[in-house]
């Protein structure tokens, strides 16, 4: 008998995109993602939701659980008219759509929505409303140079005789 391994290797070959990863307090950030499930939910920390606000032919992936869990508010998006139609909470992507799957985003969607969603937000609610606020570039930069850093553990005082 001959045995074919072509299609085992075709299994091991794993497909990537080219996405915009958003994420709370921090501008976004254009990286390469697997295409399965779990490439997204890990991307998102949880199961995923996918919203389509916007004409272009891109989908948001975000955790369908972020605002009941407490993720931190990331980014408002606007109707057309300019009204605020949701708060995306936690990571999200941006990802293109082929005729039957997600995809990478195009050069053009990347950069008409790395420039939508470049200023990351703060949220503060005014009576029954909330409002969006851009956070400004100076507290931005060091809320990324403070999550850049690793955690430091303290290490123990040496003793007196230097032990």
């Amino acid at each position: 008998m001959d045995f074919k391994t072509v299609g085992e290797h075709e299994l091991a070959e794993t497909r990537t995109m080219d996405v915009l990863l958003v994420q709370p307090n921090a501008y976004p950030k254009k990286i390469s993602v697997g295409t399965e499930l779990e490439d997204l939910q890990a991307m998102v920390g949880g199961d995923i939701e996918v919203t389509y606000p916007f004409e272009d032919e891109v989908a948001i992936i975000l955790n369908e659980s972020g605002k009941i869990n407490g993720l931190s508010l990331n980014r408002a998006i606007y109707t057309e008219d300019g009204d605020m139609q949701d708060i995306y909470a936690g990571d999200f992507l941006v990802v293109g759509l082929t005729e039957d799957d997600f995809g990478s985003l195009i050069s053009e969607q990347m950069q008409k929505f790395e420039e939508q969603f470049h200023q990351p937000q703060m949220f503060v609610r005014m009576g029954r409303s909330i409002m969006a606020i851009p956070v400004p570039n100076d507290m931005v930069k060091k809320m990324e140079e403070k999550a850049a850093k690793p955690q430091e553990k303290s290490k123990p005082a040496p003793d007196r005789d230097g032990l």
